[in-house]
């Protein structure tokens, strides 16, 4: 079945005063669809690149060249150190769990990114390649993340999946946190502190799935996206960036 044609967020982007360009992560077999590109050296955190995706600039990645270990890992399963030194490394020298234990079972919890081709793509959103795309991230201050989260909970009633989920992960897993990209949901993300360095200390990620997205950018005048709520939030901060 042909995928639909990408929903246009502008609406949205405008009511909340989103600067920054969305990412797209995208699982694609042809890099011409993406360019200009730019490739990880060694041990490259793929939030080294946020300055490149502001420029345009979209990451690709294959199973042969992505970066550091932990993006090797979380794409293709690629285990750069042995799975005691690795667990280790987590518990031990950097203090994320309280035991091993603990962690194998946050590692294990959650399945692994499975790619449909061999390469991958991190990078502006892009019209041409939506059929591709497997997840969209906004970056965004505190008061965006907050209206976000309202607008993923807009169409959710209590029987339906969790539309915010806020999992524990490497910065790469947070760009893919979902079991079911096919469903509506989204993704508190850029948590991960060995990854915040790249970003501006003001700023999160707010992940979604295709379907939530879809949802997000139909938002319409009924929503909170023109009620009071927000315009009280907005006229509180006249000289920050959702004013």
């Amino acid at each position: 079945m042909k995928k639909a044609p990408q929903p246009n967020p502008s609406v949205l982007l405008r009511r909340l005063n989103i600067k920054f360009p969305l990412l797209g992560f995208y699982d694609a077999p042809d890099p011409a669809l993406f360019k200009p590109l730019v490739w990880p050296k060694e041990n490259d955190c793929v939030f080294t690149f946020f300055k490149s995706w502001l420029k345009g600039k979209t990451l690709h990645l294959t199973r042969e060249r992505f970066g550091c270990g932990g993006a090797g890992n979380c794409f293709w399963s690629i285990q750069m150190r042995s799975r005691e030194g690795f667990i280790k490394f987590l518990v031990e020298d950097e203090g994320l769990k309280d035991s091993g234990e603990l962690m194998i079972k946050s590692l294990t919890s959650r399945k692994p990114y499975r790619a449909d081709h061999g390469s991958l793509f991190i990078g502006p959103l892009k019209k041409n390649a939506w059929s591709y795309a497997k997840t969209i991230t906004f970056f965004v201050n505190p008061d965006q993340l907050a209206a976000l989260m309202t607008g993923a909970q807009y169409h959710s009633g209590p029987e339906d999946p969790t539309p915010v989920i806020a999992p524990f992960g490497s910065g790469c897993r947070e760009i893919v946190p979902f079991d079911d990209a096919g469903i509506a949901q989204s993704s508190i993300g850029a948590t991960d502190i060995a990854m915040r360095q790249h970003l501006p200390p003001d700023i999160l990620a707010f992940t979604v799935t295709p379907p939530m997205f879809e949802r997000l950018c139909r938002l319409d005048q009924r929503s909170f996206l023109f009620k009071p709520f927000l315009q009280r939030l907005k006229k509180s901060r006249r000289n920050h960036k959702l004013a």
